[in-house]
């Protein structure tokens, strides 16, 4: 369905679109069949680029990925009641103009009122541009994952904190991470990236090791519960990322990341207060009623 005939690079023929949109409606008939109900999907992993030729990987113009899912994806879906939401770009913070020129139309709006967002180039700010055009439209954080040979694969959890922290105080609504679990080798990745697991499985022993990504999900995972709402957190102190939710029942929780040295901090709650110390490197969870 491409011009050069690859999965490598290249991009969508457009008169194989309406074909396009069938592959994706058996996709998730097929799922569905066996008890796995897709959430959501997007039209391409990383709509802009083709990754050097070294991946499969296709690229998406904006008019195509337009039409795909307003003429084709959206209305197919649509009219066989499947209920799977349609997300569009699927990649780089630095594209938040594409995303807000993609939902202009108001016609694909009805369909796809959702952005997905990877942050290896841009920052967590831009999103808040796509929201404060269309805030209506819903953000999520769909992709981010270790590299295995990084000396910090173990122990770099205040990166990903602040990454998250990032992505969830710029309105985006979910995190998703890039991969759950692969070996010590990264495998399987058919890519030319040394990317890891956010868990390691050694394909001998079958000893499993977190990495820390892991245990910054951990921050974020075992106390916010699906349908908590973010509120406003401020803080003066450099080093310091922090995220603040009220769970349904009306339980509140403060993720904090300190990536700097020891310190003592204070939290303040309407007029309620509470010495907080924080180790070096860390990341804390408080929660309150």
């Amino acid at each position: 369905m491409k011009f050069n005939g690859s999965m490598l690079g290249g991009a969508m023929r457009n008169h194989y679109l309406p074909v396009y949109a069938q592959y994706f409606l058996k996709f998730l008939q097929g799922y569905a069949d066996e008890g796995v109900p897709v959430q959501a999907i997007t039209v391409q992993n990383e709509v802009d680029t083709d990754q050097d030729g070294r991946m499969p990987a296709c690229i998406w113009p904006q008019e195509y990925e337009i039409q795909f899912v307003r003429d084709h994806l959206g209305p197919l879906l649509e009219g066989k009641g499947i209920p799977t939401k349609i997300w569009i770009l699927d990649h780089n913070y630095n594209l938040w103009g594409r995303a807000i020129c993609t939902l202009q139309d108001d016609t694909l709006r009805k369909y796809a009122n959702a952005v997905a967002w990877h942050g290896y180039a841009g920052n967590p700010d831009m999103v808040s541009k796509v929201h404060e055009a269309y805030p209506e439209a819903e953000m999520h954080w769909t992709e981010g994952g270790p590299d295995y040979t990084d000396p910090g694969y173990l122990t770099d959890w205040c990166k990903w904190g602040e990454t998250f922290s990032g992505a969830l105080r710029n309105w985006c609504r979910s995190l998703t991470a890039w991969n759950l679990a692969l070996d010590e080798r990264g495998r399987p990745n058919i890519g030319p990236f040394p990317c890891g697991g956010m868990v390691t499985i050694n394909s001998e022993t079958r000893e499993i090791t977190r990495s820390g990504q892991y245990w910054a999900f951990a921050h974020y995972s075992r106390v916010i519960r699906r349908g908590a709402r973010c509120f406003d957190s401020q803080s003066a102190a450099a080093g310091l990322q922090h995220v603040a939710f009220q769970n349904p029942d009306g339980q509140q929780v403060l993720v904090v990341t300190n990536a700097g040295p020891a310190r003592t901090i204070e939290l303040w709650l309407a007029n309620r207060a509470s010495s907080v110390p924080l180790k070096a490197s860390s990341m804390t969870t408080l929660v309150w009623r």
